[in-house]
């Protein structure tokens, strides 16, 4: 047994080396060295540029937290950021020693080139790839990602991809459903039959200008997924959406759910429509809460159990 646990393996030693490389060839393909991108700005700079332009007044103390900053460090890039008329302070009424930090205007000009410099970047680094091989590097990214966070990130820090779905999905969603209804509900069999054959309809007659899923991936898993399909010429209809335990929280949910509604709004259907049941309060709330009306329920027998079937229909 070793003595130490500092002492390193040959294979220790071979690793270490294989991060510093991929260290060495990321940073320097994707542009990061100083300074940013070709900007005046280093990448620590366009990194708090970053956040302030997403979080809600933060403070200096939170970002130095997040960032893990120097509070030196930070406050002279801030000051730089002031005198440039980038960043306001507001005074905190829950307390009077801090400051909310904001951008004004003029920040947000400057940021919104370098935020989409970097989109285009990362586009323009994708698109050398076959869409299999785009699929196999984000994987790795978000599997190195998950392994490396602590224990303490926010979900915020997680990656999440909405995709279109590729082969095997399909039988995903089915399993997903005819597993987790099980577990949870006591549903029979004759549910999972019931998904299968509307994904099998979906597949064999999918209308891709009307009709489209979403497969959402958290940290490179499929967590979840929904349907459009269309009913008819003005009325659009979800169907299968679901999610996985390990992605409930985090409001993956009402992000499949506005995908859709935002996919039928674009068509020009006129009303959107959804079947569910009473016991399903989660997904209830979903509907609900982007203004879905209660239009029909009815008792019935399925899935062996008594159960009230729902309709609910929003107007686009």
């Amino acid at each position: 047994m070793a003595s130490s646990s500092t002492s390193l393996s040959p294979t220790g030693t071979a690793h270490i080396k294989a991060v510093r490389s991929f260290n060495r060839f990321y940073t320097q393909r994707i542009g990061v060295l100083d300074p940013y991108l070709g900007s005046e700005f280093s990448l620590t700079e366009v990194r708090v540029l970053y956040e302030l332009a997403h979080r809600d007044q933060p403070t200096a103390t939170e970002l130095g937290r997040d960032l893990s900053l120097d509070a030196g460090y930070l406050s002279r890039i801030l000051r730089r950021f002031e005198g440039k008329g980038w960043l306001a302070r507001v005074p905190s009424v829950a307390d009077a020693r801090q400051s909310l930090l904001k951008l004004t205007d003029a920040g947000h000009a400057v940021f919104a080139p370098l935020q989409q410099q970097s989109r285009d970047e990362a586009a323009a680094l994708l698109a050398a790839l076959a869409p299999a091989d785009q699929q196999k590097v984000v994987t790795a990214m978000t599997t190195v990602q998950r392994l490396l966070a602590g224990p303490g990130e926010s979900a915020a820090t997680r990656t999440v991809v909405l995709r279109d779905p590729a082969p095997g999905d399909m039988g995903w969603v089915v399993q997903q459903h005819g597993e987790i209804y099980a577990r949870e509900y006591g549903w029979n069999s004759e549910f999972e039959a019931l998904v299968a054959d509307i994904a099998g309809k979906y597949l064999k007659n999918q209308q891709p200008e009307w009709e489209k899923c979403w497969v959402a991936e958290l940290d490179g898993e499929r967590v979840g997924a929904v349907f459009v399909v269309r009913k008819s010429a003005t009325v659009a209809q979800l169907r299968l959406l679901i999610l996985t335990p390990a992605a409930r929280g985090l409001g993956l949910g009402g992000r499949l759910t506005d995908e859709c509604i935002g996919f039928a709004r674009r068509k020009g259907y006129k009303k959107m429509t959804l079947w569910t049941n009473r016991c399903l309060d989660a997904a209830r709330a979903i509907y609900a809460k982007r203004g879905f009306q209660l239009v029909k329920s009815e008792p019935y027998q399925g899935f062996g159990k008594e159960l009230v079937g729902e309709t609910w229909e929003l107007r686009l």
